[in-house]
């Protein structure tokens, strides 16, 4: 069981973020989705039956995706570090994700969702 599970908040897109998350991963998956019912929609002002979380995995990590409204926004205080092998794999990661069109500061930039995300070669070390 996974310990600690990244929690991400969006207005209406998390199944769709999701499902192009999962497309660029290798050995990903869509867990589970729940929807919104009618008891409490005068308080999140969503409609019975649409998506509310979406559990999934990403190279075998665990993230819950959240459609609760337009109130909160990512930011670069938070970032997902993805280790890759060589720069070919840091490339294929790059083309996928960013959605600037330039390199962000550091190797940092942003997907579409405004999630922002670093590459980093994780080269082995000499013996």
């Amino acid at each position: 069981m996974q310990k600690i599970t990244p929690f991400l908040w969006f207005d209406t897109e998390a199944e769709e973020a999701a499902n192009f998350y999962v497309s660029v991963f290798k050995d990903s998956k869509i867990n589970s989705i729940s929807r919104y019912r009618d008891v409490g929609q005068e308080i999140t002002g969503k409609a019975a039956g649409t998506v509310m979380t979406v559990s999934f995995s990403l190279a075998g990590q665990d993230f819950t995706a959240l459609n609760g409204g337009p109130q909160f926004k990512f930011s670069e205080s938070i970032s997902f570090v993805v280790a890759c092998e060589d720069q070919a794999e840091i490339d294929y990661f790059w083309d996928k994700l960013s959605a600037l069109p330039e390199a962000g500061q550091c190797g940092w930039t942003k997907d579409k969702y405004g999630v922002h995300w670093m590459f980093n070669y994780d080269k082995p070390k000499a013996e």
